[in-house]
């Protein structure tokens, strides 16, 4: 990914391929014990070794969403530079470096694509049926539903995203626009119904 496409950040992050023989004192796993996640770690688990700028080296194990290989694994950076996103098999993690007992866990499972929206100031999680975007603050909007199964990115142009999204009724991609600014959007599989006229 270009350089210039990314946002600044205060750690760096070592993606491993096996635990680390001599382990930081510092270990955290995500997502905490929740409700429906008890076997999550079982699937697997995205592991690294975060270096934050100005405190303690810390071990992150990422639990898998899915172990289907389409599903996007990485490590991204955010708008926030003291926050990282780790995702992993699909389960999207924004980890607080600088107090890594802080993390937020996506509500899309699963994330199938990640994108760097700089100028916007944003990070986009696209799932398979709306679009949540990431600011410096947090959440900064969850779009409403756009598809049944399945949002395509076609473009963007300034602060409008467009896609499409599919309609099962007529089995078809129905084009759709999205203000990044505020993620609310025209067209799309789920457009509102119209008022009867009297």
């Amino acid at each position: 990914m270009n350089a210039a496409r990314e946002f600044s950040c205060s750690w760096s992050a070592e993606v491993l391929k096996s635990p680390p023989l001599i382990a930081p004192a510092r270990q955290f796993t995500y997502p905490r014990q929740i409700s429906g996640e008890e076997d999550a770690l079982a699937r697997g688990a995205l592991q690294l070794l975060v270096h934050p700028a100005n405190h303690g080296t810390f071990l992150a194990t990422c639990a898998l969403g899915f172990t289907n290989p389409a599903m996007p694994t990485g490590v991204f950076a955010c708008p926030n530079p003291h926050e990282m996103c780790a995702v992993a098999g699909g389960y999207a993690y924004v980890i607080d470096t600088s107090h890594p007992e802080h993390c937020t866990h996506i509500a899309l499972k699963p994330v199938v694509e990640i994108r760097t929206m700089v100028p916007q100031g944003l990070l986009l999680f696209i799932g398979f049926h709306s679009i949540v975007a990431w600011n410096r603050d947090g959440l900064a909007w969850e779009s409403a539903r756009l598809s049944w199964e399945g949002v395509q990115i076609t473009s963007i142009d300034g602060n409008t995203l467009h896609g499409a999204g599919w309609n099962m009724v007529t089995d078809r991609d129905v084009p759709f626009s999205l203000d990044l600014l505020t993620g609310r959007h025209q067209g799309g599989a789920f457009t509102p119904p119209q008022e009867k006229k009297s």
